[in-house]
């Protein structure tokens, strides 16, 4: 419960002192990582400083000798720790520090082991996932450079990008590259090149060294200022064998700061050589179809309806000429045949027609209801009967 104070009623110095004194007691043991940043040894106590490696802040370690050497080797200046520790404020000095009832030197196997649970962590919130990364420019008006003061990295990259293309433009941002100021540095540099709309890509580059050197490179904070860019990012971090954290969540990861001019900087020569290669290709492939179309068009014109237009219409009328007596001797042949057919199936009617019968002096004799009479007993005496001639007929009566 805080307490009510006012310029008429405060409360005195010993007071705020043993309060805070009590509020930091109740915070109970903690283990604490950090950077040895001083050393000292009076009589039976160590004195450290231990900085915290990503952040320009520190705190005072007191540590019992025993407890300092019992760590082999002891550890010294510039050393990564992890100190188990009580809290304790002074209320006389008014000053804070921690009490180390334990100390460990922390080796690159644990650092290791701390980036590799940092990795599955970040992995799985789907900050590594290939989906997320974004082509680079084909060629960049304004390329953000992000990397250490007068360093190696910065000249292999603007030289190799110069020779590369020599027109390409670079906005640098010089920043510490390792150490407690390196994250924010880094960080900033990052969001002011992000937030250029003239910056096409940003590269961050580092020379070699060791895992505790880059380990800025490795930082939540950073990794998950990364991905939050809208500009696409390439890390060249160290050699090809340094792998931090940042080479994942990039964009683009290029083994070395040489590797990324040639990743982000197109090479002029090859440009005007593709070109040359794709006009070429082109060019012959023109060549090639007018050759065929320029064939196809000869063979055309040599078939003689085109070559002699008039011979064909000669050719064509003759054909119509034979086509058309062909056809007049053919209907004339089918018409005789047709009237030679008709006289024959005339005589042959008449032939076998009764009339010519009768002429031979035959003659038909029929009752009233004109059925023929075959036979003499089918008439009976007294029958009226009609006898016809070749020319006429008579109607007889039957006597006997």
């Amino acid at each position: 419960m805080p307490l009510e104070t006012s310029p008429e009623a405060p409360i005195p110095v010993r007071t705020v002192l043993r309060l805070v004194g009590d509020w930091i007691g109740r915070l109970g043991r903690v283990w604490v990582e950090g950077q040895i940043a001083e050393l000292s040894r009076r009589g039976g106590t160590v004195y450290l400083t231990l900085r915290d490696p990503l952040a320009a802040v520190s705190v005072r370690v007191i540590c019992p000798r025993q407890v300092f050497e019992a760590t082999d080797p002891a550890p010294a200046e510039g050393a990564r720790v992890v100190a188990w520790a009580k809290p304790d404020f002074n209320m006389a000095k008014g000053s804070f520090a921690l009490n180390a009832l334990e100390l460990r030197a922390v080796g690159i196997g644990e650092l290791l082991a701390r980036l590799e649970r940092l990795r599955r962590s970040l992995a799985a919130e789907g900050l590594f996932r290939p989906e997320r990364k974004r082509r680079l420019p084909f060629l960049p008006k304004v390329v953000g450079l992000i990397c250490g003061r007068d360093s190696a990295a910065e000249r292999d990259v603007l030289q190799n990008a110069a020779r590369r293309w020599p027109a390409v433009r670079f906005r640098v941002e010089q920043v510490a590259v390792q150490g407690p100021y390196a994250v924010q540095e880094v960080t900033d540099a990052l969001q002011a090149l992000d937030a250029d709309p003239s910056v096409d890509v940003i590269i961050i580059a580092r020379g070699g060294g060791s895992i505790e050197d880059m380990l800025a490179f490795s930082d939540e904070s950073l990794i998950r200022a990364v991905a939050a860019c809208r500009t696409p990012v390439v890390s060249a971090i160290g050699h090809e064998q340094d792998v931090p954290l940042l080479d994942l969540v990039a964009d683009v990861r290029a083994s070395t700061p040489t590797d990324a001019a040639r990743r982000v900087v197109p090479d002029v020569t090859e440009q005007f050589a593709l070109i040359a290669e794709l006009r070429s290709r082109v060019r012959r492939h023109l060549a090639g179809r007018l050759d065929r179309e320029a064939a196809w068009l000869a063979a055309i014109r040599s078939r003689p309806a085109l070559a002699s237009p008039a011979a064909e219409l000669d050719r064509r009328q003759e054909q119509i000429l034979a086509l058309t007596e062909r056809a007049r001797r053919s209907l004339s042949a089918r018409l005789d045949r047709a009237d030679a057919d008709l006289v024959h199936t005339r005589a042959r009617l008449v032939a076998l027609s009764p009339a010519a019968t009768l002429r031979r002096g035959y003659a038909i004799i029929q009752r009233g209801d004109a059925s023929v009479v075959r036979s003499a007993a089918e008439v009976s005496h007294g029958e009226q009967l009609l006898v016809r001639f070749a020319d006429d007929q008579r109607s007889v009566t039957v006597s006997d």
